[in-house]
């Protein structure tokens, strides 16, 4: 009788939280930037995600996906960004201790939301605006409320799904 081993190719917690914000992210209508976020417990539970995109009840086609113009012919008076929908998506009001991870480095009003919900730690990918006003506002009150902030250390570039059932 032969003994098996456990496969030893699985992602790591990281990973598997990273890749739900990233498939949040597909779920985004707007052109330009899709970002997602998964918010977990610390029992490593998945307690809420989000994706960047209009409030319900707000219409795909009626307001402006633009990014430039004047500020109520472009998406940014209307736009929820991830971590917010997320908060808001929770399953639980209870965030205290759970960690965010995002695509994009959060603004400062998403911080503002990820501090009052109680949310400790935010783990990105990407710090694209690092050097916006916005950002650096975020960075200094994750400093001030003792809200841990870490790039994703990942050796992974591709995390691939496949929807064909010959897979499983």
């Amino acid at each position: 009788m032969g003994t098996v081993s456990r496969r030893l190719d699985y992602i790591s917690w990281d990973d598997y939280f990273m890749g739900i914000a990233l498939l949040s992210a597909h779920r985004s209508k707007d052109p330009n930037t899709q970002v997602g976020a998964c918010i977990v417990n610390q029992d490593k539970k998945i307690v809420g995600v989000g994706y960047n995109g209009f409030p319900t009840g707000c219409s795909d086609e009626k307001l402006p996906w633009s990014r430039e113009g004047e500020f109520l012919e472009t998406k940014y008076p209307y736009i929820c960004h991830a971590e917010l929908n997320a908060i808001l998506n929770s399953i639980s009001r209870d965030l205290k201790g759970s960690t965010i991870y995002v695509a994009l480095f959060p603004c400062n009003e998403c911080a503002k939301a990820i501090i009052q919900s109680g949310i400790i730690e935010v783990v990105y990918l990407a710090d694209k605006y690092k050097d916006s006003d916005a950002v650096k506002a975020s960075k200094i009150m994750f400093d001030q409320a003792g809200v841990s902030t870490r790039k994703i250390q990942t050796s992974r570039q591709i995390l691939e799904i496949h929807f064909d059932e010959t897979v499983v």
